[in-house]
């Protein structure tokens, strides 16, 4: 006997292998993303006699600072996530209310950056992963997929707060993401047709009482009138949403090819290595490159929902969806609006879209997703909305 070994046959706690495929989206996004905002900025800029990769040597800052922050992101546990979510969401309140005081950056009529030197901060767009990530610890507890009202009123607290502080900014765009994944967020914890159904209500009334009582801004509600009257002031309000359904209408079936799009080199399309830079893609790649892109975002949502659905507790999985909602919202909204199906909310496209702020948000919540993938395992005596 003193000759034979022993082996341990007992479990050991291992973490999963990273999400390669979700990893791979997220890396193949940022680098068109890189062209695009060369191919947007290069000829403004080089027509003000500045450098033509300016914008994308900034950007690719940003993108180089997003691999740390999703390695950090990962290697932080879902559980930990869980206990850090009290601490981001008050830290972020902090800053929201720091952005309306004397400490924020007043730009074009907004005031929604911290001015940090090296590049501004929009603490509006951690405010989102933020609110996520408390909305998964406050709702987790739910038992038997059953919402009370009360618990109903605390996420309506909860949420409440942030949105009205990036409503006054103003950030009507940012402040309607808070909603949207709110709504998805409650459905899957549980919440009745009644509940969602009185929430919509509210938030209807609510809106029409904001356009009655002149809250929202004039160029607010101009943009809405705009949408609904496409053909008339082609030159003022709708002059963006032309532009850009003229710049996507001429890349055809294939394109323009990279760097030749006539719009885009003329600078006809307002703000397109922003809010528009789904433009830039489908005039120069064409409905087809458009596609694909497309194709990407869906397959990068599909993938984080089947993440939700193997997160080893309610926590992981709820977040893991809010952040599919915020993907899914962002895309939609987005591309909607360059094509001319809603009207011009001034929401960025996850990874494409020129922002530091907004570029790091997207990566913290693709990390933060990959770190439920890592530790997934089910639960015992646990029951999940994904079955």
């Amino acid at each position: 006997m003193s000759g034979l070994s022993v082996v341990d046959l007992r479990p050991r706690p291992t973490r999963s292998r990273p999400d390669y495929l979700l990893i791979g989206i997220t890396a193949v996004l940022s680098i068109l993303g890189l062209v695009m905002i060369l191919s947007t900025s290069g000829p403004r800029l080089e027509a003000a006699g500045l450098a033509r990769t300016q914008q994308m040597t900034r950007q690719a800052i940003f993108v180089a600072m997003g691999v740390g922050v999703f390695l950090g992101g990962s290697l932080i546990s879902d559980r930990n996530w869980r206990l850090l979510a009290p601490v981001i969401y008050m830290g972020t309140l902090i800053l929201l209310f720091a952005v309306l005081s004397p400490v924020g950056a007043l730009r074009q009529g907004a005031q929604r950056w911290i001015a940090l030197g090296l590049f501004d901060l929009q603490p509006s767009e951690v405010a989102k992963v933020a609110a996520i990530l408390a909305l998964g610890l406050l709702l987790s507890p739910t038992e038997e997929n059953r919402m009370t009202w009360l618990r109903l009123l605390k996420v309506a607290g909860l949420v409440i707060v942030p949105a009205v502080l990036i409503f006054v900014q103003p950030d009507l765009g940012t402040m309607l993401v808070f909603g949207f994944v709110t709504v998805v967020m409650l459905f899957v914890a549980g919440t009745n047709l009644r509940q969602l159904v009185l929430l919509g209500v509210v938030a209807i009334v609510g809106m029409l009482l904001a356009v009655e009582l002149g809250i929202l801004h004039d160029y607010q509600v101009q943009r809405l009138t705009g949408f609904l009257n496409p053909g008339e002031q082609t030159l003022s309000i709708n002059y963006n949403q032309n532009q850009s359904q003229i710049a996507i209408g001429s890349g055809g079936m294939f394109g323009r090819g990279l760097f030749e799009g006539t719009q885009t080199n003329l600078s006809f399309v307002p703000s397109q290595s922003t809010d528009f830079i789904f433009t830039a893609v489908a005039e120069q790649l064409g409905f087809a490159g458009g596609a694909i892109v497309i194709g990407l975002y869906a397959l990068m949502i599909w993938r984080m929902l089947l993440v939700a659905a193997a997160a080893r507790d309610r926590f992981g999985e709820l977040v893991a969806t809010g952040i599919a909602a915020m993907f899914g919202f962002h895309v939609f909204v987005n591309i909607g609006m360059a094509v001319g199906l809603l009207p011009v909310t001034g929401l960025p496209l996850p990874f494409l879209s020129f922002g530091g702020s907004f570029y790091l948000a997207m990566v913290l919540s693709v990390a933060i997703v990959n770190s439920i993938w890592m530790t997934r395992a089910r639960t015992p005596g646990e029951t999940r909305f994904f079955g």
